[in-house]
């Protein structure tokens, strides 16, 4: 059996890989960082409100939904009706 051995490599060409390694894992690290900021986090979410509430709101030829729209206004009238009526009951005075 004849003995293969690995090509042998330099001192510097192992430094130069364990240095482009780490350049590499600190990216990494950073870019994960980013990614669970709060700040980061937050923006992520408002954009996705941002987009569920035009899709809620507009068609995709940028029309409103009338429909949707009116049944909001008058889930808030009724919301106001409701705290109305119950602080006219509660309230003493």
């Amino acid at each position: 059996m004849a003995d293969k051995k690995a090509p042998t490599r330099s001192q510097k060409e192992i430094e130069a890989e364990l240095s482009a390694t780490r350049e590499r894992l600190t990216r990494t690290v950073d870019e994960l960082a980013f990614r669970v900021s709060p700040a980061e986090l937050k923006r992520r979410q408002i954009v996705a409100l941002k987009a569920k509430a035009n899709d809620a709101a507009f068609t995709p030829t940028g029309e409103p939904r009338y429909d949707r729209l009116a049944t909001g206004l008058i889930a808030v009238a009724g919301v106001a009706i409701v705290l109305g009526l119950a602080r006219r009951v509660f309230h003493k005075g």
